[in-house]
């Protein structure tokens, strides 16, 4: 749970904005948690919440089967915006009226504002919203007033400012929400009268404290894989109690150009930690040799994994904890909603019950990831580790399409490490969300210097998202792709094209396999 006592609770009624809402009401220094609209009053309540968000959703709130809230939840005493299907909620539980629009509003609608209210405090008279409701809310239930209106909604905002009730039709969390931010920021710090103590230099001298006390004298084990999550968790633990934590690093040969003793450099020069480096190369190529299914390479991995961390955990002796990278987005997908099946987020793959530990350690389980990286920061993790670009579990052996060798690795590796570099040099590595190279399979004829070739083609991949629920291709520069390419066909060998892949996700995935 989060160090400080004041935060603000987000109830999920299916919206696609939810986890959004938080990260902006996070941006506003209030932490804040995500529950599912069947939270029930009592537990709001017991929990000292400050504030009370609901977020958007795609049901019609007059539905037989519509999600509702407990209607307690309005006689806490505790301030309540809704927002969009949460409006529209508020509204039809409290005695208002929810209709269907015969007129429905989606995307930038101009919005004007009731003056003198405490949720347009500061803002402009008129200012443009994010619109995306087909219902409209057509009359206000007794008590409230209308604050704000569009062309085609008599309704954009309501208020019952004597019971701190408020609601937007529209979606202030969305970029596209001009003033949006002012607007969260208003009935945090206004109405629900949050001061903004949610600072990450608090939060890691925090964690690291209440760490050293959860674990006393005892043991620790995590497992690095040199992604930014389990690397982040370590170092906080590594903080609070030292060399009572062990890390194990299972190298299967399947990571970046150099990347295995990058992590090894920092983690036992940088940090002085416990770390033991497994070289498991040629275990894990022995397995996959063969193997050309991408599901079947995902199994192997992932239970030779288990095997090869469970060898070295036995050799360790008696742990009483396992340290995890979990981070908030992994318990969020766990089900706040309707949601019944609960993932399995352990970094190391799902971890057999006998290996000895009594309970798990997850420090990152309240952030977002981009407070992790923050976090990262702070603990002096090095700015390239922190910033490290995504990376699947099996590593690069769902980007060698087809079976793998060692030779091919080596090629992938030198080609992704040449793109990773110009996408550095010329200043996109943080526009891009994630860009890879991909060892495609396919072999083509090719001419160079005098002489007929017939190799390997590379494509390289590129995307931009918010989410990884969808995503758009880089318009990465084409200077900058003709560098790239120039690199690789001069300095990989058996290369001899280099394509790059322009689908967005859907219709294909960001991976390739």
């Amino acid at each position: 749970m989060s160090f400080t006592n004041e935060k603000v609770v987000i109830l999920d009624f299916g919206g696609q904005y939810s986890q959004l809402i938080a990260r902006r009401v996070r941006d506003c220094n209030v932490f804040c948690e995500i529950k599912s609209y069947k939270t029930a009053a009592e537990e709001i309540q017991k929990a000292g919440y400050q504030g009370i968000i609901f977020s958007g959703g795609p049901n019609s709130v007059y539905e037989d089967n519509a999600p509702k809230c407990d209607p307690r939840i309005f006689d806490l005493d505790i301030p309540v915006l809704g927002i969009c299907y949460g409006a529209q909620l508020m509204a039809y539980t409290l005695g208002g009226t929810v209709k269907s629009s015969q007129v429905r509003e989606y995307g930038k609608t101009p919005v004007s504002f009731a003056p003198n209210t405490r949720l347009f405090a500061g803002l402009s008279p008129s200012s443009v919203c994010w619109m995306s409701h087909t219902d409209y809310i057509s009359a206000v239930p007794e008590g409230f007033s209308i604050t704000g209106y569009s062309e085609d909604c008599p309704v954009a905002a309501m208020e019952n400012a004597q019971r701190n009730l408020y609601a937007f039709q529209f979606h202030p969390e969305v970029e596209h929400t001009v003033e949006g931010n002012k607007m969260l920021k208003n009935f945090l710090y206004q109405v629900c009268g949050c001061k903004g103590d949610w600072i990450m230099s608090s939060f890691v001298a925090n964690t690291i404290e209440r760490l050293r006390n959860m674990i006393g004298s005892r043991k620790v084990l995590c497992g690095l894989s040199g992604g930014v999550d389990s690397s982040v968790a370590a170092v906080l633990v590594h903080k609070a109690v030292g060399k009572q934590l062990t890390c194990i690093f299972v190298d299967h040969g399947l990571l970046r150009k150099n990347e295995g003793d990058e992590v090894e450099q920092i983690f036992r020069e940088q940090f002085d930690m416990n770390l033991v480096r497994v070289d498991a190369k040629e275990q894990f190529l022995t397995k996959l040799a063969g193997i050309t299914e991408p599901e079947d390479k995902r199994k192997i991995i992932g239970e030779e994994f288990i095997r090869v961390f469970e060898q070295e955990a036995k050799k360790i002796g008696h742990v009483d904890f396992l340290c995890q990278g979990t981070i908030y987005p992994d318990v969020v997908e766990s089900g706040t909603g309707d949601a019944a099946v609960i993932k399995s987020h352990h970094n190391v793959g799902g971890l057999p019950e006998d290996i000895g530990f009594t309970d798990i350690i997850e420090p990152l389980r309240d952030l977002f990831k981009d407070e992790v990286r923050r976090v990262g920061l702070e603990l002096g993790i090095p700015s390239f580790l922190v910033w490290r670009q995504p990376f699947p579990g099996p590593g690069l052996a769902v980007r060698v399409m087809g079976d793998i060798t060692n030779e091919k690795l080596e090629i992938l590796k030198d080609a992704d490490a040449i793109f990773r570099e110009e996408i550095a040099a010329a200043g996109l590595e943080r526009s891009i969300n994630q860009y890879f190279a991909v060892l495609t399979g396919i072999k083509s004829v090719g001419v160079m210097g005098d002489g007929r070739t017939y190799d390997n083609t590379i494509a390289l991949r590129g995307v931009t998202t918010t989410d990884f629920m969808t995503a758009d291709w880089a318009r990465i520069p084409y200077e900058v792709l003709e560098k790239v390419s120039n690199r690789i066909i001069n300095e990989v060998k058996n290369v001899n094209r280099v394509v790059y892949d322009i689908t967005s996700k859907p219709p294909a995935t960001i991976e390739w396999e």
